[in-house]
């Protein structure tokens, strides 16, 4: 799966009122508050802080407001899938349109023409049923394995675009 480890640099902005004995602890609880749960670029979604790369810096003041910035460079664990990477996920919503999927930070849509075409759309379910297989059926909350189309990563989110068609992908029992 799409995990790494990467070496990121952020510029922290600490008040006056944090200019104390535990500076320190303020400056790393700061940084974690601000950069995790959040998605960093090209890198993808920052899961964790792992650690602080350097002894502390000196701030810089920032003249008329009383702040300091702090350049702080640290490591992280981020989620970036790639195209053709295969995933496990829980499907979150079904549509005639397709499936949305869920694999942690990430939505992947898999549209109905990505769907075995042996799989019709039930509205009164809300699920996608096996017509050679009635008991197989896609439906909210059951697993799938896909492999990832497509992936649009921007500022503050990234979605994906997935197909069930080939072998070995689809419904996990």
């Amino acid at each position: 799966m799409g995990f790494f480890q990467v070496e990121l640099t952020k510029n922290v902005r600490v008040h006056p009122r944090h200019f104390h004995s535990k500076l320190k602890e303020t400056l790393i609880q700061t940084l974690m508050d601000e950069v995790e749960g959040t998605v960093s670029g090209r890198f993808g979604f920052v899961v964790s802080v792992l650690e602080v790369l350097q002894p502390l810096p000196k701030g810089i003041l920032r003249e008329g407001f009383g702040f300091a910035v702090y350049p702080l460079k640290y490591k992280a664990l981020v989620f970036r899938p790639f195209k053709g990477e295969v995933l496990d996920a829980v499907v979150t919503n079904v549509t005639r349109h397709g499936i949305f999927a869920q694999v942690g930070p990430l939505t992947i849509f898999v549209s109905r023409h990505q769907i075995p075409s042996d799989m019709t759309h039930d509205e009164e379910t809300a699920s996608y049923i096996s017509v050679v297989e009635k008991a197989e059926r896609i439906q909210r909350d059951s697993a799938i394995r896909l492999r990832v189309n497509g992936i649009k990563i921007d500022a503050s989110s990234f979605t994906a675009v997935g197909t069930i068609l080939d072998d070995y992908l689809g419904l996990i029992e």
